[in-house]
């Protein structure tokens, strides 16, 4: 699985720094000959998503790396520490952009109607961006990597962006000059609204919120399908970014060996590794099915 990990990681590092070095030089270069700010702007934008993806893979790496005796549980929090890094990335782009656009709406003599050249790259860019940030999406979502799906996201806002672009031109072109600052100005907003929204996720994560309701479901049944695993309790799950760490009680019968407890426990935690791939690790305790107890206190409370 790790090596099926560091793959895939990898094609998403090259696909989205390539696309993107590809999609920066062309925008900046024909924003500037077509003078479009819109463009530039979003040469800008996809400037920051070539040192994204950088960021997203090196988290994605640190992540892979596995447990030491300092970090027992891994290092898969560091995939969504890269994730807030590339919010800071973001947020600074925006702010770039958004003071620049607001620049010329203030001062229109700064503006110049863009040529339709920039047209043919917003359409360029849409076709790039909608290729590249589905294949990114999907491939972090296969690996479970928060760092590369934040990513692609990321990649995805640039679709919207060339979408506005393009209606800006011809805005532009049909006397409506202003435009093209105000796309500029709709780019720095999605670019802050990516930001916000790959943050919250990213901060969730490092909070060790779980992803799902399902997950706790599909341990509980993992566990209950061990033969003579009579329930499960008290399930708790440190969620580390690509994998998952799980506590739960099992309830056994109450006249039954400890010998005879403890083979059940490890194939009972055998049985959650196996059939919930999220899961890296697992402790099971074992409970004495029918005794119910506040599992805050002492057992002997």
């Amino acid at each position: 699985m790790d090596e099926f990990r560091t793959k895939g990681g990898t094609k998403a590092a090259i696909v989205g720094i390539g696309s993107n070095t590809f999609l920066t030089i062309f925008n900046i270069g024909i924003g500037i000959i077509s003078g479009s700010y819109a463009l530039i702007s979003e040469g800008a934008h996809t400037l920051s998503d070539v040192a994204t993806s950088i960021i997203a893979y090196l988290g994605f790496r640190i992540g892979q790396k596995p447990a030491d005796e300092e970090h027992p549980l891994g290092h898969g929090r560091a995939e969504a520490i890269a994730g807030l890094i590339i919010v800071l990335f973001l947020t600074m782009v925006a702010y770039e952009i958004m003071t620049g656009a607001i620049n010329k709406i203030v001062h229109p003599e700064l503006i110049t109607t863009p040529s339709y050249l920039a047209a043919v790259m917003a359409l360029i860019g849409i076709g790039v961006n909608l290729c590249i940030s589905r294949y990114i999406i999907a491939l972090g979502k296969k690996i479970r990597s928060p760092a590369i799906v934040a990513d692609g996201n990321h990649q995805k806002v640039d679709i919207f962006s060339s979408v506005a672009i393009l209606v800006g031109v011809f805005a532009s072109n049909s006397g409506y000059s202003i435009i093209d600052p105000v796309i500029g100005l709709i780019i720095g907003l999605f670019v802050l609204k990516t930001a916000y929204t790959i943050g919250k996720e990213n901060i969730d994560n490092i909070m060790g919120k779980i992803p799902s309701k399902e997950l706790i479901k599909d341990i509980e049944k993992a566990a209950t399908k061990t033969p003579q695993v009579l329930g499960a309790h008290n399930i708790k799950v440190e969620y580390l970014g690509s994998y998952s760490v799980v506590s739960l009680h099992i309830e056994l019968d109450e006249n039954m060996t400890l010998k005879e407890s403890h083979k059940i426990v490890h194939r009972a935690q055998n049985n959650v590794l196996k059939k919930v791939p999220l899961v890296k690790s697992v402790t099971i305790h074992a409970c004495p099915a029918g005794i119910e107890y506040d599992h805050k206190q002492e057992i002997d409370k």
